[in-house]
């Protein structure tokens, strides 16, 4: 049986490894240059504990069952994940029922251990909260991850167990050839197919749609963020939220995995589905609203500014399931919490299908992937040891991260490996610390250039179109 996922972030590639464990054949469409560069790559990357999902929803169920499966997923495909807990703030005594809601809710979806603390048991672990709290629900089970350190893991070992990665394939048509469902993609290349699983994100709609009498509604829902330096990262241990609102879960004030502080995100509806500007009045939205949560936030820490995409279904829930259109699978409308929910609507989704296709099990799956070695995270002997390995690691190419030749190296030979700057510093965190690339970017290139056979010319940001130099001076 051939299977044909479009869309390569976290669901995707969930989907595609989760599928590898029975026996099919899966390709994965990609219309960037890599995995992880849609919602993946610019979200909050929290792992929510559940207590904000209506109960009897698909995010409820989801959530909490996706939750639950981080510590094994990390250890087994060897992504950072940490459970630094969350609380949600309250910032007048009216308004101090609504986390008796939420607590209530909470217990209905299954979270445990949902305390109420008082504004001063808060601020006995988070120093830095205003004064404003008077109260917040702390759910222990809330974690950070890094989403595209996920993804990116999840393709890996999906490569690995055999599932084929295509970039640079937008599908702009679906068809039935008489036999099988067939995606074209705009350059023309044709894919046939017994399924295609759409997780296609915010254009998950317009698969759906191309061929599928009952029709999908997918908005995309804009979100600016603001990343501080690490030298910031004592502002926030905890992920800290604010009362939600029906646009989400409001602006946060959270760590992330490697020590920075992310703020964010704003909420606005867009028409635009690829559109990932960021504008002044979001970022200033954005900082004012989170130094209501942490006052002594500076503006001179942050360090860049992004925008990520949700994908917000009309129903308000997930859509996940066979479509009506045959031998189509839409797993759509992934929105927050979709992140931490992605382990379990894989594994869910990939039984489904493989019982409604009489699917073996694949007794050579491989469930573990070894993670590439990280040289600021290592012993001075850990790091005499690879370097006697392999003499690349001892040469630092990103000062501010401590990113040696030999990881981008890795980066880029790794399966499902790097093909630009970005793939780089998402797989490395070279160009990702306080000078943004502004030191090692040139050598970077170099290394591209010389793996990737091409010339330093065609080394791109993020693919095609996103050229940093035009040519040679001579």
């Amino acid at each position: 049986m051939r299977i044909v996922i479009i869309g390569a972030g976290v669901i995707g590639c969930a989907v595609a490894r989760e599928l590898r464990r029975y026996n099919a054949d899966v390709t994965v469409l990609e219309k960037e240059n890599d995995v992880a560069c849609g919602t993946s790559k610019a979200n909050s990357g929290v792992v929510h504990a559940g207590f904000d999902a209506v109960p009897g929803t698909l995010k409820a169920r989801y959530n909490v069952l996706g939750n639950a499966a981080f510590d094994r997923l990390s250890a087994e495909l060897g992504f950072s994940f940490k459970r630094n807990g969350a609380y949600v703030l309250c910032f007048s005594k009216e308004d101090e029922p609504v986390l008796g809601k939420l607590l209530e809710q909470g217990i209905k979806n299954g979270v445990k251990q949902l305390e109420i603390h008082t504004g001063e048991q808060i601020r006995k672990k988070e120093k830095y909260v205003s004064e404003e709290v008077t109260a917040g629900l702390w759910a222990p089970s809330s974690g950070i991850v890094s989403p595209y350190g996920m993804t990116i893991a999840y393709a890996e070992n999906a490569a690995v167990n055999g599932a084929e990665f295509k970039t640079g394939k937008r599908v702009d048509d679906i068809f039935y050839d008489g036999k099988k469902i067939v995606a074209k993609c705009s350059d023309g290349s044709v894919y046939p197919a017994d399924l295609i699983v759409n997780c296609a994100g915010v254009h998950g709609d317009d698969v759906n749609n191309i061929l599928c009498e009952d029709k999908l509604k997918i908005t995309a829902r804009k979100g600016e963020y603001m990343l501080l330096d690490k030298t910031a990262g004592g502002y926030a241990h905890s992920t800290l939220f604010q009362l939600p609102t029906k646009m989400g879960k409001g602006i946060l004030v959270v760590p992330t995995v490697s020590g920075n502080i992310m703020l964010g995100p704003t909420a606005a509806d867009v028409d635009d589905k690829d559109c990932a500007d960021t504008t002044f009045e979001g970022l200033e939205e954005a900082f004012s609203k989170a130094r209501r949560t942490v006052p002594s936030l500076d503006k001179r820490a942050v360090i860049t500014q992004f925008t990520g995409l949700r994908a917000h279904s009309e129903t308000g829930d997930f859509e996940i399931g066979f479509a009506t259109c045959r031998q189509m699978y839409n797993i759509v409308g992934i929105e927050s919490p979709g992140l931490t929910a992605a382990p379990a609507i894989a594994t869910a989704a990939a039984e489904e299908i493989a019982a409604a296709f009489g699917l073996e099990r694949n007794e050579n799956f491989v469930a573990q992937r070894k993670a590439p070695p990280s040289f600021a995270k290592m012993t001075d002997e850990q790091r005499a040891e690879l370097i006697a390995k392999d003499p690349l690691y001892g040469k630092i190419v990103c000062r501010c991260e401590n990113v040696t030749e030999g990881e981008i190296v890795d980066a880029i030979r790794r399966p499902v490996g790097a093909k630009d700057l970005d793939g780089i510093k998402r797989r490395t965190r070279a160009g990702m610390g306080r000078c943004q690339g502004g030191f090692c970017t040139p050598r970077v290139m170099e290394i591209l250039a010389r793996e990737l056979g091409c010339d330093v010319a065609e080394v791109t940001k993020n693919g095609k179109g996103s050229e940093i130099v035009v040519g040679r001076i001579e």
